[in-house]
């Protein structure tokens, strides 16, 4: 297989993505980057923000060109909005322009880990497991459709899960 040049983190909200992606950036010797904090950057205001003035439509077009332009670089490990598959655009971008890895948990790992966050606008105001089992329900099947590996992060230190993914790629890439 090709050499790696970029690793794109994909997977449902609270599966790791930020606090994995932060970890592999460093065995890798690449630049971490993060979807969301580039929209946030770009916009200078938070994605729930952007969710409450322009709506999930809105949102979903600034990250489709968050998503564009950072795939574009090279050596870096980007992780996306756990919505970011639903764009097919992104979905071949991501494909064509990286190695996918998809982080997979499960709803009640995903309910621990978002309980407390204030920054999940597909979550407000609604029954928060109802709302991740709908959209692990959707989004499942487009994130394994681009992963070429899939790692679950259930009950596993994020060191760890880094780890594992680094070995993988080196042994599947020859590096």
């Amino acid at each position: 297989m090709p050499p790696i040049r970029n690793i794109f983190l994909i997977g449902p909200m609270g599966s790791g993505k930020s606090a994995v992606g932060r970890h592999l950036a460093r065995l890798f010797r690449f630049n971490f980057l993060d979807s969301d904090a580039d929209i946030e950057s770009k916009t200078g205001v938070d994605i729930s923000f952007i969710f409450e003035k322009e709506g999930e439509a809105g949102f979903r077009v600034r990250e489709r060109e968050s998503i564009e332009r950072l795939t574009q670089l090279e050596s870096i490990v980007l992780a996306t909005g756990g919505g970011a598959v639903i764009e097919a655009d992104n979905r071949r971008i991501l494909a064509e322009r990286g190695v996918v890895v998809y982080l997979e948990t499960s709803i009640d790992q995903q309910l621990e880990r978002t309980r407390h966050a204030r920054h999940r606008p597909l979550l407000n105001g609604t029954d928060p497991e109802e709302k991740l089992r709908e959209l692990m329900l959707w989004r499942a099947a487009l994130y394994a459709e681009i992963a070429e590996l899939t790692v679950s992060t259930d009950g596993r230190r994020v060191q760890l899960v880094a780890e594992e993914i680094y070995h993988e790629l080196r042994r599947t890439h020859d590096l």
